[in-house]
């Protein structure tokens, strides 16, 4: 038998996720992807599933689909049971409802600044200006962290992008322990200021214990980290879709102005329609099936949020925006286990934001002699979103 024939045969690639047409507007992209071939491989992200039932299916199938994805350790989202449980169970109580109604007026003080800033100066680029200061300003302050992190958090953010989406394996080690050299230099602040877990949320981390011992260096880092990546990344997505969906739809912007209270609502739909989180990685423990693909053990399998949360068979007609969809159906915090535990702190700061903004400014619209850019995997959003506030 010739050394070729033994090797275990790749599938064809079925798509290419960093292809001029799917960076040029993921959303369409991935729409096309879901009708045209729902379970598409290519060598970035293995097996890439569209459809709202096939990522229901894997959400909810923890011994079939790991979530012991990645080389680093990931606490607790690249984690399976039992183990992700018990660090979970230190996790959740950092996002309590009194944590949150305690951090609300940090986080609306933040915003009011933010929103009173660009109320002043009228022509806005809005990432640069507003959704990236917000996003980790809030970040900071809710870790406790000190004002002067918050560009060399930005330039980390950015980096580690651009790895992801090079998939430069060397570069994103070094980012990866970029990131607990930071937090190992903030660790040894609070041992030597006797920071106490009342006083300081980073220091009530260094008093966790899993299994019966304290958390490793590397377990905080690696907690710190994906609170940072969701965090900065996601919260600064976000507010920048949410701002552009009302500044092209000046009728919803006007009734929200008149009613705040259907915010939360409104805000689920928006990012429903146009997601923010891009996807999720899972690997296969043993072979399986999902619709007509056979797929073997050990194989990567990326969960498609944006295109999920747009399937058709489950949102009818997806674009349009309703205030009547199954909240139940939203995959944008995810579900199951995995559910995202950051949630409510989430919930919060768009919450906060997008009231001090609506609060501060009479319309926001669009500029016509300007577009905004489209963000590419791995991000989404925009990257420059040129406004105009009044």
């Amino acid at each position: 038998m010739m050394m070729n024939d033994m090797k275990t045969s790749r599938p064809e690639p079925g798509w290419n996720p960093t292809s001029p047409e799917v960076k040029r507007n993921q959303r369409a992209a991935y729409d096309a992807m879901r009708l045209r071939c729902p379970v598409a491989y290519s060598e970035l992200m293995g097996w890439s599933l569209f459809r709202h039932e096939d990522v229901m299916r894997v959400l909810f199938d923890h011994k079939t689909f790991s979530s012991a994805v990645s080389q680093h350790l990931s606490v607790p989202s690249g984690m399976d049971q039992p183990e992700h449980t018990e660090y979970r169970r230190i996790i959740e109580p950092y996002f309590s409802a009194k944590r949150m109604e305690a951090f609300e007026p940090i986080c609306r003080g933040i915003a009011t600044k933010l929103a009173h800033d660009l109320n002043v100066r009228r022509e806005v680029e809005f990432m640069t200006d507003a959704a990236l200061p917000f996003a980790v300003q809030v970040q900071c302050a809710f870790l406790g962290w000190p004002a002067a992190l918050q560009e060399p958090l930005l330039r980390w953010t950015r980096k580690n992008h651009e790895a992801t989406l090079a998939q430069d394996r060397k570069a994103m080690s070094e980012i990866a322990l970029e990131f607990e050299a930071i937090i190992d230099d903030l660790l040894e602040t609070r041992l030597q200021a006797d920071a106490t877990p009342e006083s300081d949320l980073t220091a009530a981390l260094m008093h966790e214990k899993v299994w019966g011992r304290p958390l490793s260096n590397e377990e905080l880092a690696s907690i710190l980290r994906n609170w940072t990546v969701g965090e900065i990344g996601t919260i600064s997505a976000s507010v920048g879709i949410l701002t552009h969906y009302l500044a092209e739809h000046t009728g919803l912007q006007k009734q929200l102005r008149a009613q705040p209270n259907l915010l939360p609502n409104a805000i689920e739909e928006i990012l429903r329609i146009f997601g923010p989180l891009v996807s999720n990685r899972r690997i296969t423990t043993c072979p399986v099936e999902i619709c007509g693909r056979k797929i073997a053990a050990g194989e990567r399998i990326t969960l498609m949020w944006i295109s999920a949360n747009r399937d058709e068979r489950v949102f009818e007609e997806p674009d349009s925006f309703r205030f009547d969809r199954d909240p139940s159906k939203n995959l944008l915090w995810g579900a199951g286990i995995h559910v995202c535990p950051g949630a409510p702190l989430a919930k919060l700061e768009m919450k906060v934001f997008m009231e001090e903004l609506l609060a501060h400014t009479q319309d926001i619209v669009t500029i016509p002699e300007t577009s905004p850019a489209l963000a590419a995997y791995p991000a989404s959003g925009f990257t420059t979103l040129p406004l105009r506030i009044q």
